[in-house]
């Protein structure tokens, strides 16, 4: 395993791995036609949260100081609600921006000093028990991608696909 310069994000590092797998893996055999259907339409499709999920990695990569911008981010920013009247990216695209992006953020947060985690990162929280810093910031965002992966993951099953097969890459380096 790679070695963070701050020991803050040790638990980070392979959480953001295996979410780099478990994104892949849970995308896995999926059609295009079925990442667009949704649950009795209460639902977000498989689309929508990988589109979120990704989302996420460029929210990660912003706060770390990277420059590349999220080409469907008029979609899914913040968690912007499915809206079926748009045209949503394929998992093709979504897969492509993930190889994008994923390497830069994993970099940075290898990176990442003390001093740089712990400067403040204002979200209008507000919440006393939770100071709004970097390093918060980044643990909110591996959280969302653990519930991401978790709800395209059921939606796997509910759509009539096998489970989640923890073969993992070990190939994939971010």
């Amino acid at each position: 395993m790679d070695t963070p310069t701050s020991k803050k994000l040790e638990i980070i590092i392979p959480a953001f791995r295996g979410h780099s797998q478990n994104f892949l893996m849970v995308l896995d055999g999926i059609s295009e036609q079925d990442a667009l259907k949704r649950v009795e339409g209460k639902t977000n499709h498989i689309i929508w949260m990988a589109g979120n999920f990704l989302d996420m990695r460029y929210a990660l990569g912003s706060v770390l100081g990277i420059q590349e911008e999220f080409e469907f981010k008029d979609l899914f920013f913040q968690g912007k609600s499915l809206n079926e009247s748009f045209a949503y990216p394929s998992l093709e695209q979504l897969k492509d921006a993930f190889h994008k992006i994923s390497p830069l953020v994993y970099q940075k947060l290898l990176e990442a000093s003390d001093e740089e985690l712990d400067k403040a990162f204002p979200m209008g929280m507000n919440i006393e028990f939770f100071p709004e810093t970097i390093l918060n910031f980044i643990g909110m965002c591996i959280g969302r991608e653990d519930y991401l992966c978790g709800q395209i993951g059921l939606m796997r099953r509910i759509l009539g696909y096998e489970g989640l097969k923890y073969e993992f890459d070990k190939d994939l380096k971010y």
